[in-house]
């Protein structure tokens, strides 16, 4: 017991190169320095302008323990500014320090900035990338593992050791044509390939009879994936903070922006086994192959590389229902996740986002509820703080959808502190979407086919619910979420695809409470960057 103790604190308190753990009370503060740069590298065998940090790609691995104070300063090497977002971490009462357009001020060319922040009240896999320009389509991502306290319990034996597999879809076209694509109104062609940890293949080695967590992430641009391990069954245990029912799974459909832990047994006959992923609801199919390795293996890899399932919406919409809450283990907090009886409780607001691809003087656009999202030269933390007039509109995105011609704005949906909402993700396109929300994680109660009607309400999973920070929406399908508005702030709600996003599938979510206290919100960082209409004022 002493033993697996030692080793989970170890495996929560490792630290990436270069930062500094400094104890202070309860919580330790951990110092990092991240420069960002451009290098060239060939990861589909073609040379191409990626983005690293610390001379990483992709960049360095941040892990750290529930609650731990993250002092990150990143210098930004780039010829253009640059944002990090913190996918998934909740930023609790501080969205001052998210990363995205509508909080932050970039950071300018040749200059830093330092981040600060708390896992506070997490655990999990998550994953932080660029969230300016089109700089996600060259890398800059990296993984988040928020290892538990050790003092709190986790419901699974610890395991050997744990694998990051960041894997998604790439480009070979820099991603400033890329970019370019868009601004003129063009969208983005398919991508070329799969890359897993920045590479056309990954190995991973373990010793025979032992169990490793696997933390998987797709960090692509477009498209959904399905996982398998050739004569391995893999354990779900954990989707993005949440511990689940433990199901073992022969293949796993994963989502542009999703993360989940899986454990694998190592317990077949010393050889090395295929690591496969394949694209999902994509007319051509984009494969990327890794090893899992036996460290007495003596063969290679043999045998058909693991065949993907028989069936895309109907047999995904299934599996995704199969990911339930573990209501009697505790997640980041010793009480039950089950304590939180979320099925009981009544709505206060209503929302139906619908999504759509329309033509806006004559350009492709992409728009929820009709109104396709203009950045702002203020970010919209800023307007809000210090008053600023005519940045962004409360009014542009309506409740539920219209027949009104697709606009453009900078919206926001207003919504109060305390508030516990409904939400409905209606898609009436052929593609599989994927939604994220920051500062937040929801309960999934609800995948269906077609219409969404207030009849579906019915097919509502009040039980065990998994909660998580990205769900997918099934082409011609509708899913729905219930959000505990608790955490005051202003939100980024966007498509994870990143072309439908940077195109203007997004909004803001205000979380406003008319008393303002530090109990809620924290104030202004003293290093707070100013930018647009904000220079000049003073927090």
């Amino acid at each position: 017991m002493a033993l697996s103790v030692m080793l989970h604190l170890l495996l929560g308190v490792m630290a990436v190169f270069g930062s500094v753990v400094k104890v202070k009370g309860d919580d330790p503060y951990k110092y990092y320095t991240w420069t960002v740069t451009y290098g060239i590298i060939s990861p589909l065998g073609v040379p191409q302008q990626v983005i690293f940090i610390n001379g990483q790609f992709p960049g360095p691995r941040l892990d750290v323990v529930t609650n731990d104070n993250i002092i990150l300063n990143l210098i930004n090497k780039l010829d253009q500014p640059f944002l990090l977002t913190w996918n998934g971490i909740k930023q609790r009462k501080n969205s001052w320090q998210d990363g995205v357009l509508g909080t932050n001020c970039p950071i300018p060319p040749n200059s830093n900035f330092t981040y600060k922040f708390q896992t506070k009240d997490q655990i999990g896999t998550y994953t932080y990338f660029p969230s300016t320009a089109f700089h996600k389509a060259a890398g800059g991502y990296g993984a988040i593992n928020v290892y538990a306290r050790p003092r709190i319990p986790i419901p699974y034996p610890l395991p050997a050791s744990d694998f990051t597999l960041l894997i998604g879809d790439w480009f070979k076209t820099n991603h400033n044509t890329l970019q370019q694509r868009l601004d003129s109104g063009t969208p983005l062609l398919y991508p070329d390939g799969l890359l897993i940890n920045g590479q056309t293949q990954a190995t991973f080695t373990g010793d025979q009879g032992k169990t490793y967590m696997f933390r998987i992430s797709n960090v692509g641009l477009s498209t959904s994936f399905n996982l398998r391990i050739q004569g391995h069954t893999m354990k779900v245990v954990e989707v993005e903070g949440s511990h689940v029912i433990q199901t073992d799974y022969d293949s796993l459909d994963i989502h542009v922006g999703q993360s989940l832990s899986i454990l694998v047994t190592l317990n077949q006959s010393p050889k090395d086994y295929y690591i496969m992923a394949s694209t999902r609801f994509t007319r051509r199919v984009l494969s990327v192959t890794g090893l899992l390795r036996y460290s007495n293996s003596r063969a290679p890899a043999s045998g058909s590389l693991p065949d993907p399932p028989p069936g895309e919406l109907v047999w995904s919409m299934r599996q995704a229902r199969t990911f339930r809450w573990n209501l009697t283990a505790n997640a980041a907090r010793p009480n039950p996740q089950g304590s939180f009886h979320y099925g009981k409780i009544t709505p206060t607001k209503m929302f139906v986002f619908s999504n759509s691809a329309p033509l806006i003087n004559g350009k492709q656009r992409y728009a929820v509820n009709g109104v396709s999202y203009l950045n702002s030269d203020t970010p919209l933390k800023l307007a809000d703080y210090f008053n600023i007039a005519g940045v962004f509109s409360t009014n542009a995105i309506q409740r539920v959808p219209s027949n009104s011609p697709a606009t453009v704005a900078t919206s926001v949906v207003q919504t109060n502190l305390h508030d516990f909402i409904e939400v409905v993700f209606q898609n009436n396109e052929r593609t599989v979407q994927s939604w994220h929300l920051d500062g937040y994680d929801f309960w999934v109660v609800g995948f269906g086919s077609g219409q969404w009607t207030p009849a579906k309400r019915s097919l509502y999973n009040l039980k065990d619910a998994l909660t998580r920070h990205t769900t997918q929406v099934y082409p011609n399908s509708w899913t729905a979420i219930l959000v505990s508005l608790d955490n005051q702030g202003m939100w980024n709600m966007r498509s994870a695809i990143w072309e439908r996003q940077y195109l203007g599938q997004q909004f803001y979510l205000k979380v406003w409470n008319p008393i303002q206290s530090l109990a809620n919100e924290y104030n202004p960082p003293d290093n707070l960057l100013l930018c647009g209409k904000a220079v000049g004022r003073h927090p």
